[in-house]
């Protein structure tokens, strides 16, 4: 028999295991939906900074004045057909928005900036038309993939947000900054800007080395260990737990953070501890946040003022229609 914990309930079913209902709204997924097929443990070494036993390592708060945290969000504005002799050819309008938020912890607040917006249509088999001005803040610029599956074209559109994540969390960290960006890090320079994942599908760490996720508090985190040994992106990583969930899985509050291993070792340690000791602090709460407590309230708060600033997913559609439509009538 098995213990079974529903909001808070525990019943007994015949199974093996224990079972547990996440936090997280269905609608998210899953925090914890591992893939091993995502993980080449050959390519990872687990004793860049204790080479031994491991046991869980409080984090350390140095001080550090700022903290800029970085996100992305993106928006399927509409799907788009060109209509070529050969056949039609798939595409798609998107816009994406990318922006920081600055935590001045002298500050009892903390305030928006960078903020970007972008919007691209992204057509297959090479193919490309120019898209209509729809207003003078409804405007894609076009660009195309060899492919005709729609996935590539979400993919390319992904990858534009995500490179432009990437060149925002380096030129905040270039200026001075501690980064915390959304997502793991694409730019592998030696600055101080930290990736940071919420949900896990790829298991990192060996069997013996992974029971020391269940022993982790609230403020503590794993020794780093090295992803992408040999390889041609290499980047320090650990795992640190958020809060302390009674009645949660071994699991619950769990992220995984990384940074270049452009930096030194000792440094990567101590931008580690710094990481552990700030994000509890930071955590959402089930009652405000669907993916409490991973969905960092700052990052939570991005997110809201990027998709405002989209525009109405309603009122951008409308407006393109119109404006393909009187582009054709008076072609």
């Amino acid at each position: 028999m098995v213990a079974v914990v529903l909001s808070g309930v525990a019943c007994t079913i015949a199974a093996m295991g224990q079972l547990y209902v996440e936090t997280w709204a269905p609608e998210y997924g899953s925090p914890f939906e591992t893939d091993d097929a995502l993980a080449d443990q050959s390519k990872v070494d687990e004793a860049v900074e204790v080479d031994g036993v491991w046991d869980p390592l409080a984090g350390r708060d140095d001080g550090v004045d700022a903290v800029a945290f970085v996100d992305g969000v993106r928006r399927i504005d509409a799907r788009l057909t060109l209509d070529e002799p050969e056949g039609p050819v798939p595409g798609i309008c998107g816009s994406h928005g990318v922006g920081s938020v600055l935590w001045q912890r002298a500050r009892p607040m903390s305030e928006y900036g960078d903020i970007e917006i972008d919007r691209l249509a992204v057509f297959g088999g090479g193919q490309g038309a120019p898209i209509p001005v729809a207003s003078s803040r409804i405007v894609y610029r076009s660009e195309s993939v060899p492919e005709t599956d729609p996935g590539f074209l979400i993919q390319r559109f992904h990858g534009s947000m995500r490179k432009a994540e990437a060149r925002l969390s380096e030129r905040l960290a270039q200026s001075g900054l501690f980064v915390i960006a959304d997502g793991p890090i694409n730019d592998l320079s030696a600055t101080e800007k930290v990736g940071y994942i919420k949900s896990h599908r790829a298991p990192y760490l060996s069997p013996e080395k992974a029971t020391i996720i269940g022993r982790l508090r609230a403020g503590e985190r794993t020794p780093l260990f090295l992803i992408g040994k040999g390889g041609a992106y290499p980047r320090y990583s650990w795992y640190q737990r958020l809060v302390d969930s009674p009645g949660g899985h071994s699991w619950s509050g769990i992220v995984r953070c990384e940074v270049s291993s452009a930096l030194p070792v000792d440094r990567a340690g101590v931008v580690a501890d710094r990481v552990a000791a700030l994000l509890p602090r930071v955590g959402s709460e089930p009652h405000i946040d669907p993916r409490a407590p991973q969905n960092l309230v700052p990052i939570a708060a991005l997110e809201r003022e990027l998709r405002r600033r989209l525009g109405d997913p309603g009122i951008v559609y409308r407006a393109l229609r119109s404006a393909v439509a009187a582009a054709e009538a008076s072609a």
